[in-house]
């Protein structure tokens, strides 16, 4: 909104950072004015001088299109990220023989470590669909054991930070909608997590980043206990922990395991 006009003229691309550790470049799609593929080579070219000292997390491409007025992101946007600091609940998942499916950002995030397997988004409605085709084609864990993660990544960029509460208020009831298709594709040993990794309140006015408020853990599986309450976590390692030991791989450094408190 602020500087779409002047990028529409001039040709030169939008940088900014925010409170997180990105560094971020907006410019429009179409080749005339600036190309998504010109706009990848400047982020691919900042992801290598942004590192020791500044060791920034992720430079993050923000393609749009439109005209004045009338600007749009697309679904485009790609994420380039170091590498992790250590071995991660992911690269022990694969190293023990499993699969893990990442659907939406989730290969830019951990830049591409303890991927099997990755697929492309469109949306909040594409993620929950692909989500459920992942499903199919698996078999039961005990004989190949899988994890499927999911980012739906519209309640932060589409509505969280652009305060859109009406937005965020479909998004969620679509999300709802949805649910039950998702837990009668369950199969009995599966388990669903839905959390997040940071609030992002569509009603804060004093800023556009990221908010403080606790984050949801909800859980369900077909053989699980229902009603229970995990309380106020310690930390988001518990649920990192709780995967692994569902795994049956090594203990993570961090955190405490909750299964058994819902089996």
């Amino acid at each position: 909104k602020q500087l779409g006009d002047e990028h529409y003229k001039t040709g030169y691309p939008i940088v900014y950072t925010s409170a997180d550790s990105v560094f971020q470049i907006a410019a429009h799609e179409d080749d005339k004015i600036f190309g998504l593929k010109r706009l990848e080579q400047i982020c691919e070219i900042a992801r290598k001088m942004l590192v020791s000292p500044y060791n920034i997390g992720r430079v993050i491409a923000r393609p749009f299109i439109g005209t004045p007025g009338n600007f749009k992101r697309t679904s485009n946007r790609h994420d380039y990220a170091i590498d992790p600091a250590a071995e991660t609940l992911l690269d022990k998942i694969v190293k023990s023989g499993g699969e893990v499916y990442g659907i939406g950002k989730i290969k830019d995030i951990f830049n591409g470590h303890g991927i099997t397997k990755s697929v492309h988004t469109e949306n909040n409605k594409d993620g929950m669909q692909k989500t459920l085709e992942a499903l199919r084609p698996y078999v039961p864990m005990s004989l190949c054991p899988c994890l499927i993660f999911t980012n739906l990544v519209d309640f932060d960029m589409l509505w969280g930070h652009r305060r859109d509460v009406a937005g965020y208020y479909q998004g969620l009831k679509d999300f709802d909608d949805y649910l039950p298709k998702l837990e009668n594709a369950m199969a009995a040993d599966d388990i669903l997590f839905i959390t997040a990794d940071h609030g992002c309140d569509p009603t804060y006015k004093k800023h556009t980043d990221h908010t403080r408020e606790y984050v949801p853990l909800l859980v369900f599986g077909k053989k699980l206990k229902k009603g229970v309450d995990l309380g106020i976590r310690k930390t988001f390692s518990d649920l990192g922990q709780t995967i692994a030991e569902i795994f049956k791989i090594e203990k993570l450094r961090n955190g405490t395991s909750f299964l058994k408190e819902i089996t």
